[in-house]
């Protein structure tokens, strides 16, 4: 697929997945617009897109805000009136707690970006995703939303949900030619635990711990793949898990030597 002069969107785009898949489809020649809270982080991610002189918009996001979507969406459309590709990227999970000592403000957290935060943006968005042109909506799930486990029952909860809303709007844009699908990670390292385990860097270490992770290099080559199909082909759904994982309850660990 040729990507010059076509646009897309990524929120949560900081760090991580959303920044890795930033600078590849930017490696493409893809227009790329970008969305995050951390405006600082949001710079620096924008200015390696641009390095190699691909066009690259950054603008504030906090898709938790009804006010802020608009806002941005606002000004994607300024820049472009076509969006070839939105990626929901934004999302993350909040503690290990089990449901009798779990936190208000941690479920609140994990609904919000998660799941509120998903049907905001593709709800704002959709207008400006053509039809018959081979566009995609791609969310990103998690092998969570298959499985549950002890101490995930909000965050396996929403991106359960997750699953559901792509389901849904898969059957909903049947006939617009709108792609929809869902990339379902397992065990990757990104800042993910860091925040799980609110900056406990040694507790987050151990969730890799003698395992070799998928990183945010893999998800993004992924989702560039999935959008770089034929118009006529859609991408319902990728389970992602790295080699050493088999299952949420199956890993393989190496002894530390």
């Amino acid at each position: 697929m040729d990507w010059k002069g076509r646009w897309v969107v990524i929120t949560g785009a900081s760090s991580g997945f959303g920044a890795a898949t930033a600078e590849a489809f930017a490696g493409v020649g893809a227009g790329v617009i970008l969305g995050a809270r951390r405006l600082d982080r949001l710079a620096e991610v924008a200015g390696r897109c641009r390095a190699g002189g691909t066009p690259t918009e950054f603008h504030p996001l906090d898709v938790a805000s009804t006010a802020s979507v608009a806002a941005f969406v606002d000004r994607v459309r300024s820049i472009s009136p076509r969006v070839d590709v939105l990626i929901n990227n934004a999302g993350g999970a909040h503690g290990l707690d089990p449901v009798a000592t779990g936190r208000d403000e941690d479920w609140e957290a994990m609904v919000q970006s998660n799941l509120l935060g998903l049907a905001r943006v593709t709800r704002a968005m959709l207008p400006l995703l053509p039809h018959h042109a081979g566009a995609s909506l791609l969310n990103i799930g998690s092998i969570a939303g298959h499985q549950a486990y002890e101490g995930g029952a909000i965050y396996c909860g929403v991106k359960a949900a997750e699953r559901s809303i792509t389901q849904a709007l898969r059957l909903e844009l049947n006939g617009t030619g709108i792609r929809v699908g869902s990339l379902d990670p397992g065990m990757a390292l990104t800042e993910f635990s860091d925040v799980r385990f609110r900056g406990d860097t040694a507790r987050a270490a151990q969730v890799y711990r003698g395992v070799e992770p998928l990183v945010a290099r893999d998800i993004a080559e992924t989702l560039l793949w999935m959008a770089s199909r034929p118009p006529h082909v859609n991408i319902d759904e990728i389970v992602l898990k790295p080699t050493d994982q088999a299952a949420i309850h199956k890993v393989h660990r190496r002894a530390a030597g």
